[in-house]
């Protein structure tokens, strides 16, 4: 076999995995947005305000983000679609746990359990992607590899709605440990045995923290680190609670306000199909300070909207903005420390979750003072004037990984 057919056959090898691992980000995508529809539907079954209820998204996002420095460095170590393997697996039994829950805490205990286990599968989707696309191809493959956890995303509120208003929110996380289960096996029967690169051993606790050491020690990590983690707390801070501001406000149903939600995910898909031409256009500074322009008005716009179908345009066009600014941060992870890749892109997605559960926490407690539209108006400033610091930046660190 020559080195033409060779290169052929692996790329196909590396597509089919990528196809298994978009479908297995897809469920997980639905895991982590299921819960923003749901905020009205705990608070009433459990008698609770909105903002103690929104301690399932709190719970979640946390270990999500807090185990991501744990997932990279075995998927460093072990093979990242193994781990990928084994973690949708136990995702799994957590939403199996979430369906059983008798009480708030319980149900929020459950969801920590599986956004611990959840969180490996999308990040070392973006490290083993980064292991085999070249830098040049890899913000548009990324782009168009995240229009799986997109639809997930886009399916997430929407299947929330239905179930709360026809079957009840147990039915959601039963199905969902179903759908993570057979994806487990499925990527386990056509992709465990795939090779892949593998680093050095971890010992102990002292090794797992002198690699986060090693790697903060690289200015490119710590600023791609800290801008997502700005990202992730002013933005999803915001956006956690438009579901209760459009049940509470215009009085829709849980359907109704489900497809409103997914409409982010919706622009979110829309970007990657544009994001070539849109590099090619605006470049990345232009992209990246688009984004924050965009996010700035749409988050205006919902603050002021007379009608609930007013809010529809800026929520799909708050996805565009967002992944305008969101798939070039990730991007730059996936090649801010190639040495280390699980670990760096990890370090990246824990910075992000961790802060937007600490965004949801505290917009929670602003809401019920002061009402929706602060939160609003003070993430949309706060995301442009961070995307426009960010892309003075952006241009030396892209030069700089070539």
């Amino acid at each position: 076999m020559n080195q033409d057919s060779r290169l052929a056959e692996k790329n196909n090898e590396v597509r089919g995995v990528l196809l298994l691992l978009a479908c297995g980000s897809f469920v997980s995508g639905v895991t982590i947005r299921v819960g923003e529809t749901l905020l009205p539907k705990m608070s009433q079954e459990f008698s609770v305000s909105v903002g103690e209820a929104a301690i399932i998204i709190t719970a979640f996002t946390f270990a999500y983000g807090f185990f991501q420095l744990i997932h990279g460095p075995l998927g460093d170590r072990f093979g990242k679609v193994r781990m990928i393997c084994l973690m949708l697996g136990a995702s799994a039994l957590g939403c199996l746990g979430c369906a059983m829950s008798h009480s708030l805490h319980e149900l929020a205990a459950y969801r920590f359990a599986t956004g611990m286990t959840a969180g490996a599968i999308i990040p070392l989707s973006f490290a083993f992607l980064g292991d085999n696309v070249a830098i040049e191809e890899r913000q548009h493959v990324l782009a168009r590899f995240v229009s799986g956890t997109m639809l997930g995303q886009a399916a997430g509120p929407l299947i929330g709605g239905l179930f709360s208003d026809f079957l009840g929110w147990r039915a959601i996380f039963l199905v969902l440990g179903a759908a993570l289960a057979l994806m487990s096996l499925v990527l386990a029967k056509n992709a465990w045995s795939r090779a892949e690169p593998q680093g050095q051993t971890l010992t102990g606790v002292k090794d797992l923290l002198s690699r986060y050491v090693y790697l903060l020690r690289k200015p490119r990590v710590r600023l791609v680190v800290l801008v997502a983690g700005i990202e992730g707390f002013l933005f999803f801070g915001a956006f956690s609670y438009i579901g209760a501001y459009l049940i509470f406000e215009f009085d829709l149903s849980y359907t109704v306000v489900g497809m409103v939600i997914a409409g982010n995910a919706a622009g979110g898909i829309a970007y990657g199909f544009f994001v070539r031409h849109l590099i090619k256009r605006l470049g990345l500074r232009g992209l990246v300070t688009g984004g924050g322009i965009v996010m700035l008005l749409c988050y205006l716009g919902l603050s002021i909207a007379p009608v609930w179908w007013l809010c529809v345009p800026f929520v799909i066009m708050s996805g565009f903005g967002f992944y305008m600014l969101h798939n070039t941060l990730q991007t730059q992870a996936t090649e801010m420390a190639p040495e280390a890749r699980g670990s760096a892109v990890s370090s990246f997605a824990f910075s992000m979750f961790l802060s937007q559960a600490l965004g949801v926490w505290l917009a929670g407690c602003i809401v019920g003072r002061f009402g929706y539209a602060p939160i609003f108006v003070a993430s949309g400033i706060g995301l442009l004037a961070l995307a426009r610091w960010f892309a003075r930046r952006v241009e030396m660190k892209r030069v700089a990984a070539q």
